[in-house]
């Protein structure tokens, strides 16, 4: 996105500048000297329609000190060697030039591809992680985590989802130039520093059409039919398999064993009601399906990262404004003309 590459930009643009500006009215320069690079240096349109213009190619651009890799617009399990090669040998011979190298989002991709995270821990969007475990399996992934700072001289750091990129920009000011003024952007810029488990913003459920339609048709009947009692017995009857195979074969189409995915199934429907409605937590347990409330509180926090009422402070008084907000009328304000209203 075009909030990624120019947020790093606009964030590093301002360090030291703003802060000098607002108390003492004197103009001085950010200590970044900042480029926006690719592989052919050419301007180009990004996939949400807005227009890039880099200010180098990867072979004009001199060794860098930082690398910041925006998000990706590619799907978890693309072919990023095929489709990346140039970049992905730029960024090895950066990374052996000396540079710090960081990524934000689904830009881990691009970063696992270079071998350089193998035996670290690293973290990515909350839905790439389980396809990036996979493809990369000597990674440690940790969607949880907003910030990684890790590997030799701790020169790889990583944003985890999302607008999380922020905490990279904030790390990479700490870093060279002073944790003080990566404050001071802070503070110019309302950031806040608290790390909120990305995994508290996740759709448990997420996934891909699946290609056995058995288990598909299981999948449609679990999504109807989670609260009631024993749900992984009525799977296995009308799956007419025996339960051993119904259970590998539904583990290897979904990844997840029959009972963690009624787990899933019923946590994304609490999550809603945490949201939208003022319902006990005990109450929402039995809604979902679970007549134990402390069973419930402890699954939901080692799945979510919150407990159920931290989870409704967080995304219930935000549900709240953004319903305020949508029962209003759709109507645009009107255009003015041109010149009206400047002075």
């Amino acid at each position: 996105m075009a909030g990624t590459i120019y947020g790093y930009y606009d964030m590093l643009a301002c360090t030291r500048r703003d802060w000098s500006l607002l108390h003492s009215g004197d103009l001085v320069h950010s200590p970044f000297n900042l480029m926006v690079v690719s592989r052919d240096g050419l301007p180009f349109v990004n996939f949400n329609g807005v227009r890039v213009t880099p200010d180098a190619s990867l072979e004009d651009c001199p060794q860098p000190d930082i690398v910041c890799i925006s998000d990706m617009l590619e799907a978890p399990w693309a072919d990023m060697a095929t489709l990346y090669g140039p970049e992905i040998e730029w960024l090895r011979k950066a990374w052996q030039g000396g540079a710090t190298l960081g990524s934000a989002c689904s830009g881990a991709l691009l970063l696992a591809q270079t071998g350089l995270l193998d035996g670290l821990e690293a973290t990515s969007h909350w839905a790439f992680c389980d396809y990036l475990a996979k493809a990369h399996p000597r990674t440690r992934w940790s969607p949880e985590r907003t910030l990684v700072v890790t590997g030799p001289d701790q020169r790889l750091m990583m944003a985890g989802s999302g607008t999380s990129w922020y905490m990279l920009g904030l790390a990479l000011i700490a870093r060279f130039v002073s944790p003080k003024e990566a404050m001071q952007v802070a503070r110019v810029m309302l950031l806040s520093s608290t790390e909120v488990s990305s995994v508290a913003y996740s759709s448990l459920t997420r996934g891909v059409k699946q290609e056995d339609p058995l288990i598909e048709r299981c999948q449609v009947w679990a999504a109807d039919n989670y609260r009631v009692e024993s749900p992984v017995s009525q799977l296995v009857a009308l799956s007419g398999l025996p339960e051993r195979t119904f259970k590998r074969r539904f583990t290897l189409a979904t990844g997840m064993s029959p009972m963690e995915y009624i787990h899933t199934l019923r946590l994304e429907e609490a999550k809603q009601q945490l949201e939208t409605t003022d319902l006990p937590v005990e109450a929402v347990a039995v809604e979902v399906g679970y007549q134990d409330a402390s069973f419930f509180n402890r699954l939901f926090r080692r799945k979510v990262h919150l407990t159920p009422a931290g989870y409704r402070r967080r995304f219930g008084a935000l549900s709240k404004q953004l319903q305020l907000v949508s029962s209003g009328p759709a109507v645009m304000p009107p255009r003015l003309p041109p010149g009206a209203g400047s002075h």
